[in-house]
């Protein structure tokens, strides 16, 4: 079993979908081993997405990270990294594969429900950045 990080995002938490995503996302088979409901101030969501810095769209991804709660959780599964990316579909949702997370959640390609890592190394590093090692859960 791996692990990766996923987020459900500010759009997704205001519009009241964060427990479908959960549940379309347990219905695939993930197991939750650590999840929260936070807020990101912009130091936070700029070091977070920090590789993005200097791409025309990262000020727009820091102020939409800080604009309401996300929920960023860990997830376990077989090959859990791709696992998620293919669960969750393109980035946008025009795009995304029917009865993918996008596909059924986002608004659009910027407002698009969910983040997930995009590689095991990442994924080590985004987990860190959420979660202590005490608070994942070992089963």
């Amino acid at each position: 079993m791996s692990h990766t990080l996923a987020i459900i995002k500010p759009d997704a938490v205001g519009a009241g979908k964060a427990g479908a995503i959960l549940a379309h996302l347990e219905h695939a088979g993930f197991k939750v081993r650590a999840l929260r409901l936070t807020t990101m101030d912009a130091k936070q969501a700029g070091a977070f997405y920090a590789v993005h810095e200097g791409r025309p769209f990262y000020a727009e991804l820091v102020e939409f990270m800080t604009s309401g709660p996300v929920m960023p959780m860990v997830l376990e599964a077989d090959g859990a990294v791709a696992k998620l990316r293919d669960t969750i579909g393109a980035t946008d949702p025009a795009e995304a594969a029917d009865g993918t997370v996008r596909k059924l959640f986002a608004e659009s390609k910027g407002r698009n429900a969910i983040h997930a890592s995009d590689s095991d190394e990442n994924a080590a590093i985004e987990i860190g950045f959420f979660f202590s090692a005490h608070e994942r859960l070992r089963l």
